[in-house]
């Protein structure tokens, strides 16, 4: 199956960043990709972390929503829609703090998993300063969701966000439910992601023998944030089958099911859990 990473380098207008999004799918369609992922905060990067809470939506309905229902439609795509702030229900304090979710559309335009970011970023150097409690709720749930491809293979895809990545716990949570590709939206700055991106990408494939296909944020944003970029896919030996450093980019790759199952047979590692 042809997966396509998008890269993108999203500004403080959300309905610029929607057409961007759509002409980056749209190339992806071009070359044959049957699944597209989206960075994190692909709808806006505002210039303070608060902005999102303007832009929100509830489950189910606006524009954002909308968008992404209709270019998965449209394309014939599976779509996972990087991530975008839903509401919080009135006794989580709606309003004030929302969720930075990721919601994944069929080709039919059917809306079948969600997932929260269950970590939320926290960052000092004295420098750069970054806390999304401030304007977020923390997911709770990790979430899987099988995708026929058109080769007849099924695949079981688990789903994180960006700071997800340094917390492994989760993703032998999704190794043990049988996952086969790790989705990684992001957002990494570029002081995080120069130091880290790399060894947590290729770990979490190693580690769990599953590919790792990481959507990111890359480049010099409106806002004056700097973000790694690095979009990838990550097999499970660890190698780099495709990836884009910085600025607008379609990184496309094969996932290959002989492959996967090659690996796991080599090295039974899963099998051989103590702990």
């Amino acid at each position: 199956m042809k997966v396509a990473a998008i890269q993108m380098v999203s500004g403080m207008q959300w309905q610029a960043n929607l057409a961007r999004a759509q002409a980056l799918m749209r190339q992806a369609v071009d070359e044959g990709v049957e699944l597209v992922v989206l960075p994190e905060y692909f709808c806006l990067l505002g210039a303070q972390d608060t902005d999102k809470l303007a832009i929100q939506e509830p489950l189910g309905a606006g524009p954002i929503q909308a968008f992404l229902a209709e270019s998965a439609r449209e394309l014939g795509l599976w779509v996972v829609g990087g991530t975008l702030p839903l509401s919080a229900a009135p006794e989580e304090g709606a309003g004030a703090r929302v969720y930075n979710s990721t919601l994944v559309y069929s080709p039919q335009g059917d809306c079948v998993a969600r997932y929260d970011k269950i970590h939320l970023f926290r960052f000092d150097n004295g420098r750069e300063r970054y806390d999304e409690s401030r304007a977020l709720l923390s997911g709770t749930q990790p979430v899987t969701f099988d995708l026929p491809s058109r080769d007849g293979h099924r695949w079981r895809l688990g789903l994180s966000v960006c700071y997800d990545l340094r917390f492994p716990e989760l993703y032998r949570s999704y190794a043990q439910a049988g996952a086969d590709l790790l989705l990684v939206p992001s957002a990494f700055t570029h002081t995080t992601g120069q130091a880290h991106w790399d060894v947590l990408l290729r770990s979490r494939a190693v580690e769990n023998l599953a590919f790792v296909l990481a959507a990111a944020q890359g480049g010099l944003h409106d806002n004056g944030r700097r973000t790694w970029g690095h979009s990838r896919l990550v097999d499970p030996w660890g190698r780099v089958l495709a990836e884009q450093a910085e600025g607008e980019a379609v990184v496309t790759a094969e996932l290959q099911a002989g492959l996967l199952q090659q690996c796991r047979l080599q090295l039974p590692a899963l099998e051989h859990r103590v702990l």
